[in-house]
């Protein structure tokens, strides 16, 4: 796929009211300054819970015509407005010709989402609700990520074991063969490993490109694994 025909080439800044609660996160003041390029395949946001990931995310996906809340292009799910305004001050740079077609998987939203397909149910929609978390979340992918578009994600591996998160890696993995462009949030070491991912960590920094084996996430991950005990001493009371 050639690099003017992705869905979004370039994410540009807008003016966010000093009030709005995002602008105190350094990842969404460096978007706000620079701007945010993104290439073809797939981008993660690494980073610890309150880092901005998420509302990074959340406003490109917005930004994009997709729902904060989850769901399609096509689709129009909302329940409670919570999200900050800076989805709405962020303009996209999309490709010429690039597809229209885009799906906001969100964690922690995607049981609402649910409901809302089931009542927009086609004869060969999946029933969600009959599945567990993880075969819902996968399902989501192999069913709606399945032409070129631009795919966001935000903390998917939230309801995958192991083995599910690889399946997922995999299920990426061909989504990027089949064209399509993906940003997802993760904190999740493995999915983060994907082949050929660009990797921007989030932080007090702001936003930083990084190579896998030097994340923070990793290194934590490793020293766990490899010694729980000191990282357990300093949490657990006697």
């Amino acid at each position: 796929m050639a690099f003017e025909e992705q869905p979004v080439v370039r994410v540009l800044p807008g003016a966010l009211p000093p009030s709005d609660w995002s602008s105190a996160i350094p990842a969404v003041r460096q978007l706000l300054d620079e701007g945010l390029e993104l290439g073809p395949g797939v981008t993660f946001l690494v980073g610890e819970n309150g880092s901005g990931k998420s509302t990074l995310v959340e406003a490109v996906a917005g930004a994009y015509g997709l729902s904060p809340e989850g769901g399609s292009t096509q689709g129009a799910h909302t329940t409670r407005t919570s999200e900050s305004g800076l989805g709405e001050a962020l303009t996209l740079q999309r490709g010429i010709g690039a597809p229209r077609w885009g799906f906001f998987l969100r964690a922690e939203t995607m049981h609402g989402w649910y409901t809302y397909s089931e009542n927009h149910a086609a004869p060969t929609t999946p029933d969600y609700h009959a599945m567990s978390h993880g075969e819902s979340f996968l399902e989501v992918v192999r069913t709606r990520f399945t032409s070129p578009g631009f795919y966001v994600l935000d903390e998917p591996e939230a309801a995958l074991s192991f083995s599910s998160t690889l399946a997922l890696v995999a299920a990426l993995g061909e989504v990027v063969r089949e064209g399509g462009q993906v940003l997802c949030a993760t904190h999740s070491p493995v999915l983060a490993a994907l082949s050929g991912a660009r990797i921007l960590e989030v932080g007090p920094w702001g936003l930083r490109e990084s190579a896998w084996q030097d994340l923070e996430l990793v290194r934590h991950w490793r020293g766990f694994l490899d010694h729980p005990d000191r990282y357990l001493r300093h949490v657990m009371v006697d």
